[in-house]
């Protein structure tokens, strides 16, 4: 984790290096994170956080899968880190329930990887780093973009519900 600084970053800061469940234990510490910073910054100061969290982790997951030599390591979580970032902040005040039914459906989508969360996951996972000049690029993407329409689900399902 400490060989390059994107690796920390990628690896959620230790989170992903979990043994059981990497994914949920990032996102865990995303949402122990949000609560802890939830009251300290603004809708907008959260708008640029989120963004600069997925232009950033664009690039820490490609570094960091390109030095593991894996197309998605299960250990980056950076894209869970930053993707229920972007569902906490949308939900807005849920309170505890409604960010726990948030974490839900979002695991729930990320693990699972239903219909379109399945497209996205597996739209880089042919590339060739040995044939492709831009492939640890695609990868990078790769791995944040499955948890981004996880992500959409996930507001898509609280949408719904809330308007029903």
């Amino acid at each position: 984790m400490m060989a390059h600084p994107a690796h920390v970053m990628a690896l959620g800061f230790g989170s992903g290096l979990s043994p059981i469940a990497p994914g949920t234990m990032g996102t865990l510490w995303a949402w122990a994170l949000f609560g802890l910073l939830q009251d300290r910054l603004t809708e907008v100061q959260w708008g640029g956080l989120i963004a600069v969290s997925i232009l950033a982790g664009w690039w820490v997951c490609t570094v960091t899968a390109r030095h593991m030599r894996t197309l998605d390591p299960g250990s980056i979580v950076w894209d869970e880190i930053a993707a229920f970032w972007l569902v906490l902040w949308l939900v807005g005040q849920a309170g505890f329930w409604g960010q726990l039914a948030a974490f839900a459906l979002f695991r729930f989508f990320d693990a699972v990887k239903p219909g379109p969360v399945a497209w996205a996951d597996q739209l880089y996972h042919h590339v060739n780093p040995a044939t492709d000049p831009s492939a640890w690029r695609k990868v990078g993407w790769g791995i944040m973009l499955d948890d981004l329409v996880a992500a959409f689900c996930t507001l898509l399902v609280i949408a719904l519900w809330r308007s029903w």
